[in-house]
């Protein structure tokens, strides 16, 4: 068993793996290539794991890694971003609410945000094609959706990640393009794709992105309730003396 399994296996008791509010957190620290993949776990005086930061190298951010932290101690937060982070070193933090304080006392957020967590309900997911959507390849072979006009894309709607259980989609609409339903016309394209995969999709929001609430709302998805506190930062040296 490798080092990496064997701290998968501690942090298991911490993450429910069929929760929404979990799905992001569960992604990163047990399905994530393990090649681009650094996890710290916090232990108990007991040797109970209470809490953990995935440090992970995404095709997304490819000089930011994502940071990802989860435990309900405040402490231990702040500990576990100490010796996963590099001081200087610019991050893409997510984590809960709760941990705000905690992060910001390591790192020097730039533009932090609260997301809320989109979950599809079926029973109101109502799809029809449209012959404007095309699908093509994107990162990683996962197919995208997308909309064009004079070779140029102005709206898509593809997936972040992947997990057995869930997948995190996205949907972007140009500026000239918005009000007119084709954000939801890729969305809904997308989130067929990822229901037929057998999948459950989500869609993480900006609190103050009401558009973007709007075309998920639209489609079918509805507010889990689950937030999420995430912004790009820089590790802050520690303190001397």
């Amino acid at each position: 068993m490798s080092d990496l399994e064997s701290l998968r296996l501690k942090l298991r008791h911490l993450l429910h793996f069929a929760a929404p509010s979990d799905a992001l957190f569960v992604y990163y620290a047990f399905y994530h290539d393990p090649r681009r993949t650094r996890l710290y776990v916090h232990e108990r005086p007991d040797g109970r794991a209470d809490g953990f930061v995935a440090v992970c190298q995404t095709g997304q951010r490819l000089f930011e890694p994502t940071v990802v932290l989860r435990t309900p101690n405040a402490e231990a937060a702040v500990e576990l971003l100490r010796q996963a982070l590099v001081p200087g070193r610019p991050y893409y933090i997510i984590t809960t609410p709760d941990l705000r304080d905690a992060v910001t006392e390591v790192v020097d957020m730039t533009q932090p945000e609260t997301n809320r967590i989109y979950q599809l309900d079926l029973v109101r997911f109502q799809f029809s094609t449209n012959a404007l959507v095309v699908m093509e390849r994107g990162l990683r072979g996962l197919p995208r959706f997308v909309i064009r006009s004079e070779d140029e894309v102005i709206a898509e709607s593809g997936t972040n990640w992947c997990s057995p259980h869930f997948a995190e989609v996205f949907v972007r609409t140009a500026p000239e393009a918005q009000r007119l339903g084709l954000g939801r016309a890729v969305l809904a394209s997308c989130t067929s794709w990822v229901v037929r995969s057998a999948r459950q999709p989500l869609c993480i929001i900006n609190d103050q992105n009401e558009a973007g609430m709007a075309v998920a709302l639209a489609v079918g998805y509805v507010d889990s309730g689950a937030r999420e506190f995430a912004g790009e930062g820089v590790c802050r040296p520690t303190r001397s003396g």
